[in-house]
């Protein structure tokens, strides 16, 4: 496991390609919350999502062999844009397979990134075997999105720099999708904070984390009928061992609570987020008694939304 002299490190090398983004708040939304609320807006991430801090992580750790022969991911969109972006910052190939139900507007991206999409259906075992297929063929490192020390690594960074903009913080809640964001943001507020817990948020509809954190190993869901569309996977043997360590608790959400979320922090913010960032909002505002005069952090994941398909 990487020590915080090391974490420290991985920040400063991958600062250089990433932008430290923003803390907002908004009164209006204490006051709904009834709570003290700072919110990360990782949604002003270069490429619009937190996930180019773990892309760009990755990358950098490979050897100049590997990068010559590029580096290949599964994403349904965001990590899809973060691989694509940093692979060409970097200047090196990048093969992207996304299911067929990513949003149009993610798939747009990764082509102006420069990524090289194969689709395929939207299942977990479609996108890994054809992963597989062009690592085979290209020799191409592959970079899961969640579940790889190096990303995990990454992606805590985001928590990092709140907790130095704002030490007083007495919880930090982030979604949970693959576990990446959680696992790595638990990881810093551990590093970084003395009194700070790390809470994670999720819809009921796939709600495998908050069983897996219960039963102690990695669930599964059968459906993803969700509107969070980058929550849809699910935990992996690197990052549920952190989060079974150190997140204290996950929260569930329903579907007209995320929308609610998401609308109210485009009203009250004036910022464009997506469902799967509305997602630990919507879990404050559901469970408003354990986050009652607390100061509480929020991660907001991403913004990249198709504004031809909005919930409201």
């Amino acid at each position: 496991m990487i020590s915080k002299k090391e974490f420290t490190k991985l920040h400063s090398e991958i600062a250089p390609f990433i932008h430290r983004t923003p803390v907002m708040r908004s009164r209006l939304l204490d006051i709904e919350a009834q709570t003290q609320i700072y919110f990360k807006c990782e949604n002003f991430q270069k490429m619009g999502a937190f996930k180019m801090r773990g892309a760009t992580s990755a990358i950098l750790a490979l050897s100049d062999d590997q990068r010559a022969k590029g580096v290949v991911t599964h994403s349904s969109g965001n990590f899809a844009q973060a691989v694509s972006l940093a692979a060409k910052s970097l200047g090196i190939p990048a093969f992207i397979v996304m299911p067929s139900s990513a949003p149009q507007v993610k798939k747009e991206a990764v082509k102006t990134y420069g990524g090289q999409i194969t689709e395929c259906e939207p299942n977990i075992k479609a996108r890994e075997t054809a992963a597989k297929k062009i690592q085979k063929k290209t020799g191409a490192t592959f970079l899961h999105p969640s579940n790889d020390l190096q990303v995990i690594y990454g992606q805590g960074t985001a928590a990092k720099e709140f907790l130095e903009d704002f030490p007083e913080l007495d919880l930090m809640i982030t979604p949970v999708g693959g576990g990446g964001l959680l696992a790595g943001t638990s990881l810093a507020v551990d590093f970084y904070s003395k009194n700070c817990k790390t809470i994670g948020a999720e819809p009921f509809e796939v709600d495998d984390a908050y069983r897996s954190l219960k039963s102690g190993k990695i669930e599964f869901n059968e459906t993803t009928n969700t509107i969070a569309d980058g929550l849809k996977t699910h935990l992996g043997d690197k990052n549920f061992p952190i989060i079974k360590d150190k997140v204290s608790e996950i929260i569930r959400v329903k579907e007209d609570e995320i929308i609610l979320a998401m609308q109210l922090i485009w009203e009250r913010l004036k910022i464009i987020v997506e469902p799967s960032s509305a997602v630990a909002f919507a879990g404050v505002l559901r469970a408003k008694e354990k986050f009652r005069g607390k100061r509480v952090g929020i991660i907001i994941s991403g913004g990249n939304v198709d504004l031809r398909n909005l919930p409201f």
